[in-house]
């Protein structure tokens, strides 16, 4: 059964190293572990391609359907969205599905500071333009800073670039508010499959506990919590994320 994850945003695909290695540990076949890189985020961003998060469901949806069978996905941040909406959307596409940001598809989902300056003209291009302009080990360091062990942090800043800024500001400003109230309408049509939500007590990006925990309701996903655990938890403990996965997937 092909396991398939994503990845979000300042990252590339490097973030599941720990989590992957893991997962191997435990007996999975690495030939089953896929990982797949949005455009802009580790991936050319393509000519014509507007990085907007329908764009992003759309683009994970034709890759879905390349394995040619039902997969276990996995996503996180951004990642994480285009599940949720790939869970919503295409649901025949999933033998399971897992996300930790969930509760930003809850009515009363407030998006962070950080989100709300890149959502912000001029302001999100002067932001990026520091982030992603800075020295490599600057950018390193501010990873590992937010919680990304340094061998990850490494890999991820160096591909952290001009092409990858101009794929966050289009990415955030397509989801503005009210687009995830409206993008959570349907949420209930993720319950078709199983599904889990991953709450990271200490990941403070991503809804209130509250509104994780009805958005896992509204979408029939099983909770698991990772007390102690933050935004990069597959990559601070990457051993219990794995025994959340699997334990997960033993259900299914």
């Amino acid at each position: 059964m092909p396991k398939v994850f994503v990845h979000g945003n300042p990252e590339t695909a490097a973030v599941w190293d720990p989590l992957l290695a893991e997962l191997e540990r435990a007996g999975a076949a690495r030939s089953e572990l896929i990982c797949l890189s949005p455009y802009g985020f580790g991936a050319p961003l393509p000519t014509g391609f507007g990085a907007t998060v329908g764009e992003y469901r759309d683009w994970l949806i034709g890759e879905l359907e390349k394995v040619g069978e039902p997969v276990d996905l996995v996503g996180h941040d951004w990642g994480g969205g285009h599940v949720v909406n790939v869970a919503i959307a295409r649901p025949d596409l999933l033998r399971s599905w897992a996300s930790d940001v969930v509760g930003a598809f809850d009515r009363d989902y407030v998006w962070h500071e950080l989100a709300q300056r890149w959502q912000t003209p001029g302001v999100g291009e002067a932001d990026v333009a520091e982030r992603f302009g800075a020295a490599l080990e600057t950018r390193v360091v501010a990873l590992v800073e937010r919680g990304v062990n340094r061998p990850v942090a490494e890999q991820i800043a160096a591909a952290q670039d001009e092409t990858m800024g101009r794929a966050v500001l289009a990415l955030y400003r397509s989801a503005a508010q009210p687009m995830m109230s409206e993008l959570g309408r349907d949420l209930e049509r993720a319950s078709q499959r199983p599904g889990l939500a991953i709450l990271a007590t200490e990941d403070h990006m991503v809804g209130t506990e509250r509104q994780r925990r009805r958005a896992a309701q509204r979408a029939g996903a099983r909770v698991e919590t990772l007390d102690g655990l933050g935004h990069w938890w597959m990559t601070q403990d990457p051993a219990r994320g794995a025994r959340a996965l699997t334990e997960f997937w033993a259900r299914c």
